[in-house]
């Protein structure tokens, strides 16, 4: 008897993006650039190398070469997630960014750079612990236990460690509403907000620590902290460099743990401008869907940032690996990638300008529908009765 069903048809696709992930890895090599160039120029300036980078070249990158929203095959998901490929795509930032921190390091011990091109390193070398918390995140919402150790060992450089607890279990629950400290609201600045989300995600990743801690019927000071224990990597780390370099160089340490800590942040404050979750007569709040998240599809900035622009689908389905993170037309666009919007966001009016229209336009202007800032709700609810 001849069975009448069909074979399943052979899909054949190649990733044209495969081998273009490797361009992630130009990001730690960025304090080793700086110094070559200053060798090869001798123009100090070059310290500066990695926010040239970052905020200068990367957002035309992204004009030049505009946008990519074809998706991989759903029928091959599952053979993109074995593929070890894209996971030593990530895995090998680690070991390039500790590389470039310790020799970053002893060019700061050793006393021989002016304070401006200490601070251009720092700053360099800032561009890479921030970035590495995107490497951090890509690993730590998976579960084999190497990738979220290897995910805690990279928030180290940024003393950072509590992300690891706070988004997964904080931010992913709570986004697009007025109760995460991640998410931003209509009409509050960047400046406003950053020091609401650091303090904020601080508190909430270790009060979801201790509420852990509890259920396990154990002591929130115990090794199996986390949060504790992701800030004890930092510990080690930074001793071993005081060490090793003095003492000298602690304020640079410092300086690029903030200002890649709130690269992080910046980030967070674009990925959900204005953005709310419908909430039910329960209280709760609708389930994530990708039109929370304000997506972007720029090429040549979600190389280096392993599809994090592809916001929309990863808050939809936070376990998919980068390389099957899918692009959706009808979510709220950026009208450029991050590295363009990061800039953009540190200027509040211009801030305003582009994206508050952008919020009214996808919820019709009801402002209702808004994750509105209390400050900005009474100012619209002033200007509309003074104009009644």
């Amino acid at each position: 008897m001849v069975s009448s069903t069909s074979p399943a048809p052979v899909i054949t696709w190649t990733d044209p993006k495969r081998r273009a992930y490797l361009q992630a890895l130009i990001v730690p090599a960025l304090p080793f650039a700086a110094g070559g160039l200053v060798a090869l120029t001798g123009w100090n300036l070059f310290w500066w190398f990695g926010p040239m980078l970052v905020f200068g070249l990367m957002p035309l990158l992204d004009q030049v070469f505009g946008l990519d929203t074809a998706n991989p095959p759903e029928a091959l998901t599952k053979q993109l997630d074995d593929d070890r490929w894209y996971r030593w795509c990530t895995y090998l930032y680690i070991p390039l960014q500790f590389a470039s921190l310790v020799w970053a390091a002893r060019l700061w011990g050793q006393g021989d750079l002016s304070l401006l091109s200490s601070l251009g390193l720092a700053i360099t070398v800032g561009c890479v612990a921030g970035i590495a918390i995107n490497t951090a995140h890509e690993l730590g919402h998976k579960r084999p236990t190497l990738e979220q150790w290897l995910a805690k060992v990279s928030l180290a450089q940024t003393a950072y460690g509590h992300f690891f607890i706070e988004h997964n279990r904080g931010h992913h629950q709570k986004v697009s509403t007025p109760e995460d400290p991640a998410s931003s609201r209509f009409g509050e600045s960047f400046w406003a907000f950053l020091p609401r989300t650091v303090v904020g995600s601080l508190r909430s990743g270790l009060h979801l620590e201790r509420e852990r801690a509890g259920r396990a019927g154990r002591s929130f000071w115990s090794i199996r902290n986390d949060v504790l224990n992701a800030w004890a990597m930092t510990v080690v780390l930074f001793g071993a460099l005081i060490v090793a370099f003095g003492v000298s160089i602690v304020p640079w340490l410092v300086i690029q743990a903030v200002f890649g800590f709130s690269l992080l942040e910046v980030v967070n404050y674009i990925e959900h401008y204005g953005l709310l979750r419908a909430q039910k007569d329960n209280g709760r709040y609708e389930r994530c869907q990708p039109e929370h998240s304000w997506n972007a599809s720029n090429v040549a900035s979600n190389l280096v940032l392993y599809q994090l622009q592809r916001h929309s689908d990863h808050h939809a389905f936070p376990t998919r690996r980068y390389q099957t993170l899918r692009h959706f037309d009808d979510v709220p666009q950026l009208p450029t990638g991050y590295a363009g919007m990061i800039v953009v966001a540190t200027i509040p009016p211009l801030w305003r300008r582009i994206m508050d229209q952008r919020v009214l336009d996808h919820y019709d202007g009801d402002l209702s529908r808004i994750n509105v800032h209390p400050r900005a709700r009474r100012r619209i609810e002033s200007r509309a009765q003074a104009a009644a």
